[in-house]
């Protein structure tokens, strides 16, 4: 049952962390790629907005996929949880903690979850069990 628990956890956290990506580096799913996000990031004070798109694109991107596959959750997990410190640092702190003001309950929720998976390991349906 544990492992089951665990594989649910890791491929919808993961799945969604791929997509915040997709979104980021190449327009899919309702994003605006890699110049709408650098832009954005700019306008908040990332610079320069290319490179930090790239980064925070391929930090969500290669820790979900890590996640999903239950492979070096560690990384996996410092990839999302920086991803979401910064979320935090740079957008949704300031706001307080729920999400109704736009405040980072959900960041939150995340970093539980990545670092939940990390020290539990990934289980038993996971790559890293394979190895």
């Amino acid at each position: 049952m544990l492992d089951t628990g665990l594989l649910i956890l890791r491929v919808v956290v993961g799945l969604l962390f791929i997509g915040h990506g997709a979104q980021k580096l190449f327009g899919w799913f309702g994003g605006y790629g890699i110049k709408g996000t650098a832009g954005w990031l700019e306008s908040i004070g990332a610079k320069p907005g290319v490179l930090m798109a790239v980064l925070a694109g391929g930090a969500e991107l290669l820790g979900g996929l890590l996640l999903a596959l239950g492979l070096w959750m560690w990384v996996a997990a410092a990839l999302i949880v920086v991803t979401m410190l910064v979320a935090i640092a740079k957008v949704h702190g300031a706001n307080g903690i729920w999400s109704t003001s736009n405040g980072y309950e959900y960041n939150l929720v995340l970093i539980a979850a990545a670092l939940a998976l990390a020290f539990s390991g990934a289980g038993a349906y996971s790559i890293d069990a394979l190895l």
